[in-house]
């Protein structure tokens, strides 16, 4: 399932690597299915008209076993309703692609923090793709994730994209990113069918969300292979990553550099900065992690515990 506007469900059923074509379905949901959702990635059985003929309409009536969910939350915090709203992003993803722009506006590695520790939560690969290469070094960032085993690409105007292409190769991948981090443009560059708009950043940093809903793209074949291009999956820009689904305790699975230093600590050690016996603090003394990474994890502790904005 590739797209959903105003409850009907695009769906693919056939797909050849071979060709740019694809063969498509619109579909409604059945009734059957109760308040189960369908999202952008779902695996679906369809029943009906499955011609694809304009003007027809197949109705979905099952929805396959998830490999992945990505999910995200409103707020971090539980004690609202909002902060325990959560949002099924996509299904079945196997890589996260976290795009961010080395400037205009300035990378925020608190937010990919959050995208690295919702990516492990799900069981799906990330990579961050940093935009915008020609107008800032991406030394900075790079070193703040030097510990992590965190796979890299860099994008500007004139950048080939033959390396990114490969590391989406055979995959279904979603993007992830700020509004204006240029990940619309990426989209188009990548699949220059799919028209997605692209809008400026304003004077305050901010983009205007110019992708209002998640709509999965067919990446084009490569000439000449039977190998299948891969799909990327195209998401509204976010200004926050909510993780109050993410437990306390999952939340160190989105920080491998620091999960090692937590061998010593106390039983129940809750690694906050009023533990006097964490071993975190020593951890980082010692030169094992940034302490900017031990900052970022205790910011998220709070921020779920609703301590902190």
């Amino acid at each position: 399932m590739v797209a959903v506007d105003r409850g009907r469900y695009t769906c693919v059923t056939a797909d050849d690597p071979t060709t740019d074509d694809v063969a498509t379905v619109t579909a409604m949901r059945a009734r059957e299915l109760g308040r189960r959702s369908v999202v952008v990635g779902d695996r679906v059985a369809l029943v009906g008209d499955t011609s694809g003929a304009p003007g027809t309409l197949a109705r979905i009536v099952r929805i396959a076993d998830r490999s992945s969910v990505l999910r995200r939350t409103a707020d971090d915090d539980e004690t609202t309703p909002e902060g325990r709203l959560e949002r099924v992003v996509v299904a079945n993803a196997d890589q996260l692609v976290i795009v961010s722009a080395l400037a205009d506006p300035p990378p925020r590695t608190g937010f990919i923090d959050r995208c690295l520790v919702a990516a492990y939560d799900a069981d799906i690969e990330p990579l961050l793709c940093l935009t915008k290469a020609d107008l800032a070094s991406p030394d900075g960032v790079l070193d703040y994730y030097a510990e992590l085993d965190l796979p890299s690409v860099l994008v500007g105007p004139t950048t080939d994209l033959g390396e990114l292409r490969r590391l989406l190769s055979g995959r279904i991948s979603v993007l992830v990113g700020h509004s204006g981090v240029g990940k619309s443009t990426l989209v188009n560059r990548l699949v220059p069918a799919a028209a997605r708009a692209v809008g400026a950043v304003s004077a305050i940093g901010r983009g205007r969300h110019t992708s209002t809903s998640a709509v999965a793209l067919r990446l084009p074949p490569v000439p000449g292979t039977r190998d299948h291009p891969g799909w990327i999956i195209d998401t509204p820009g976010v200004r926050s990553f909510g993780l109050a689904h993410v437990s306390a305790s999952s939340l160190l699975h989105g920080f491998p550099d620091l999960v090692e230093g937590t061998v010593d600590c106390p039983p129940n050690c809750e690694h906050t900065p009023d533990e006097t016996d964490c071993a975190l603090d020593a951890w980082v003394v010692a030169g094992n992690a940034d302490p900017r990474r031990l900052a970022s994890y205790r910011r998220l502790l709070a921020s779920r515990a609703g301590e902190i904005e």
